[in-house]
């Protein structure tokens, strides 16, 4: 069983940065996989970024150069920095872990922006 606890969220005025953590604890494969995903009001949740146990990230295109996603393998934690944050990112964002064809969701942390 994994779990995950994110923080890090909150209200941020538009232009504004934000830094989210993901710290996963349990029984954890070493080769795994950690991700942001993000879900707005009457939207489908979203693939935000994700990072391989090696480094290699994969970002949506359309966050590409504002939010930055690195771990921390030592402490099984994952961080999301966002900037130049925008009304429209406004969601709550949830961390996920997988591997070995299993996965794991974190409760979610809300990232408010206003205008």
């Amino acid at each position: 069983q994994v779990q995950l606890v994110e923080s890090g969220g909150g209200l941020v005025q538009a232009g504004g940065s934000l830094r989210l953590s993901c710290a996963a604890s349990g029984t954890i494969f070493s080769i795994n996989v950690m991700g942001w995903y993000r879900q707005a009001p009457g939207k489908q949740r979203e693939m935000v970024a994700t990072i391989i146990s090696g480094g290699r990230t994969n970002y949506a295109d359309s966050l590409k150069g504002r939010f930055t996603i690195s771990r921390d393998n030592a402490k099984n934690t994952v961080y999301l920095q966002m900037a130049s944050l925008k009304p429209e990112d406004t969601a709550v964002y949830y961390c996920n872990i997988n591997y070995q064809g299993r996965s794991w969701w974190g409760q979610g942390t809300q990232v408010t922006v206003s205008s």
